[in-house]
């Protein structure tokens, strides 16, 4: 795990997922995501893990092209509100528009995590947890939900999460990335593969 810089107080370690499956004005999908990453790159502060980038199935199944996945661990001093005004600023520079849930994209930049941060708080997050999954496809939260409600159950977040934060602790469930991973169904898991090491970023 990440450590904060000497002095430097409160700095979270936030961890993000990066993921489009169109192409964009930055070029194809794996020349967009990683793109996206080298900007992302600007908005944390030193320290950075980047994942490898993975090919991952459209969710849900049959809903679109595959998938070009990615993950970051980085250090932020900023809110997790300005810290995701900076994801969905990233995401508009390449035409991201919503329309309706969970459709194709030419970027989706989300913030799943910052520290143990549990926002706005625990009930209102495990609600969003549990929700079934007819109901997620129709709702859309108003607020800000960290951590992710949904990622401990996606193996396209999971995976190359594993590479940057594999032993952050989710405050709700108490289980590491590697944990819920292990703990994922196969079927969540299969057809990812990993398409590249992580780019460079100047």
């Amino acid at each position: 795990m990440l450590q904060p810089p000497n002095n430097a107080p409160d700095v979270a370690e936030c961890l993000v997922a990066v993921g489009a499956n169109l192409p964009s004005p930055a070029g194809s999908v794996t020349e967009t995501v990683s793109v996206a990453l080298g900007l992302l790159a600007d908005e944390f502060d030193e320290s950075l893990v980047i994942s490898r980038l993975y090919v991952t199935p459209a969710f849900p199944a049959g809903s679109g092209p595959d998938y070009v996945n990615a993950a970051l661990c980085g250090m932020s001093s900023r809110s997790p509100q300005e810290l995701l005004a900076a994801l969905h600023a990233i995401e508009a520079r390449f035409g991201r528009t919503r329309h309706k849930r969970w459709e194709s994209r030419v970027l989706d930049l989300d913030l799943l995590a910052c520290g143990n941060m549990v926002l706005p708080d625990p009930t209102t997050l495990r609600s969003w947890m549990d929700m079934p999954l007819a109901q997620q496809q129709s709702q859309a939260p108003e607020q800000l939900l960290l951590p992710h409600p949904r990622m401990h159950q996606r193996g396209f977040v999971l995976v190359p999460l594993l590479d940057v934060a594999p032993d952050w602790r989710h405050p709700l469930l108490g289980r590491t990335v590697r944990e819920m991973l292990r703990d994922l169904p196969a079927a969540e898991r299969d057809g990812i593969r990993m398409l590249a090491h992580p780019p460079e970023i100047s």
